[in-house]
């Protein structure tokens, strides 16, 4: 009897873990509530609020844009990508946070417990660790710097380019679409060849938004 009390309050505790407590978080395709608290956390440990650019980790809205790429990645990499994931938000049972309560799971921390534990992920002789923690950044990074207004601060915003209307413009739609789909209506002329200079016009979807 004492063997099954033993089991039911393993998984009792396993459920509660995994499942309870996490704020809402409506708008996401195929990240649960759960996935998205965690990279929310991670993503502010890695690049956190008053770090050397303005927009922190979630700020820049890093849960959304991962999210926005498991809907487009094969379903076994979404399946890899998800397991780490789950594998960093409770992998602090075996890699304990510094006290106090270091063994919650990691999106419960506190800020400076959170940049504790991937600080031992990142620097640990175990090669395995270290790789997952070289995963797990790779995917924070590409997400945080996917936003316009990191990439503002870095100047890395694109260019606003015109581009010249040319003849096969006229003829041919977009790829996949029908001739009704061609904009055009005139050729238009080449650039003169001027070098954009740094002051240029900036591309609009990344022009920093005003009220």
């Amino acid at each position: 009897m004492w063997i099954w009390l033993v089991l039911g309050a393993v998984l009792g505790y396993a459920g509660v873990r995994i499942f309870a407590g996490y704020p809402p978080a409506p708008g996401f395709r195929v990240l649960a509530r759960r996935e998205v608290a965690f990279l929310a956390a991670a993503a502010d440990a890695t690049y956190p609020p008053g770090g050397p650019l303005p927009p922190s980790g979630s700020e820049a809205k890093v849960p959304a844009t991962l999210d926005a790429y498991l809907v487009i990645v094969p379903p076994r990499m979404r399946l890899l990508m998800r397991l780490l994931f789950f594998l960093m938000e409770h992998a602090t049972l075996l890699f304990a946070a510094p006290a106090p309560r270091g063994r919650r799971r990691f999106s419960s921390l506190s800020a400076p417990q959170r940049e504790a534990v991937l600080e031992g992920w990142r620097t640990s002789g175990f090669f395995p660790r270290r790789l997952v923690f070289t995963s797990l950044r790779a995917l924070l990074t590409n997400a945080y710097v996917a936003d316009p207004a990191v990439l503002r601060h870095l100047g890395l915003t694109p260019f606003a380019v015109e581009t010249p209307v040319c003849e096969a413009d006229l003829l041919y739609p977009p790829i996949g679409k029908p001739k009704s789909a061609i904009r055009h209506a005139r050729v238009t002329a080449p650039s003169d060849g001027t070098p954009l200079g740094p002051a240029a016009p900036r591309h609009p979807a990344y022009r920093e938004l005003r009220p």
